[in-house]
């Protein structure tokens, strides 16, 4: 299977290690050559693409579309087909693209692939989501004018309960784990009674970290301080001031 290309092991955990003296001219040339005339030279494709890294493989793309002044991507697209398409496709894709392009597709449509949109969110670091969140943005700027959601939106459009509460906490935190927690207080306190285990929780785990920068957001969110808000909710006393 051609999925089976990345398999081989190497001492650092990668599979792609990418040329180390790198000149996308004749990469280009070798793709140009394979996809012109009758048929496809699919090995020769393999033979580029997968020992490529993907700043290097944009690096072949721009190349193309300079020689050639076709685009690489729609040129594959109209020579290949099935699996072996969609795999060298998304070779194509900046990692961070490539995220945002899956969480596209598994919040549209019938049916959400809520395994996709765990496992990206979850296994990604802060500053990949927040990269990933940025090309939502950008690379689905039509989509979004059409369907006027921001990924929070598609989340809460597509998922419910736990599965829903859990993801947009993660895009929450990414985008500002201030904002994030501020929030967190001020459903904590608004309303009857008082959540005083999330109220102490945030103050107490966020007190030697950035509490005043919670405080800040909350006053943004509540158009009160923190401490006059907890003062009105209830006699709650904490390391505040």
């Amino acid at each position: 299977m051609h999925s089976c290309l990345f398999l081989q092991r190497d001492e650092d955990g990668s599979s792609v290690k990418g040329a180390l003296s790198f000149d996308p001219t004749p990469d280009a040339q070798v793709l140009y050559k394979a996809m012109k005339g009758l048929g496809t030279d699919e090995q020769a494709i393999i033979d580029v693409l997968t020992k490529r890294r993907s700043a290097q493989r944009q690096q072949i793309a721009r190349s193309f579309k300079e020689q050639f002044g076709q685009d690489l991507i729609a040129s594959l697209k109209s020579e290949l087909s099935g699996k072996f398409e969609r795999l060298i496709i998304a070779l194509m894709y900046p990692p961070f693209k490539y995220d945002s392009k899956e969480l596209h597709d598994a919040l549209k449509g019938l049916g959400t692939s809520e395994g996709v949109i765990i496992e990206i969110l979850a296994s990604r670091t802060k500053v990949q989501i927040k990269e990933i969140i940025k090309a939502y943005k950008e690379v689905f700027d039509e989509y979004q004018k059409l369907a006027s959601k921001s990924l929070e939106d598609s989340i809460q459009s597509e998922t419910h309960g736990s599965l829903e509460d859990a993801m947009l906490a993660i895009v929450k935190c990414t985008k500002n784990i201030h904002s994030y927690f501020a929030e967190r207080l001020y459903h904590a306190l608004k309303g009857a009674g008082t959540c005083d285990g999330t109220l102490i929780r945030i103050i107490v785990s966020r007190s030697e970290i950035d509490l005043n920068l919670v405080k800040a957001e909350f006053l943004k969110i509540a158009g009160k301080s923190l401490s006059t808000m907890i003062l009105v909710s209830s006699s709650f006393v904490v390391m505040n001031h």
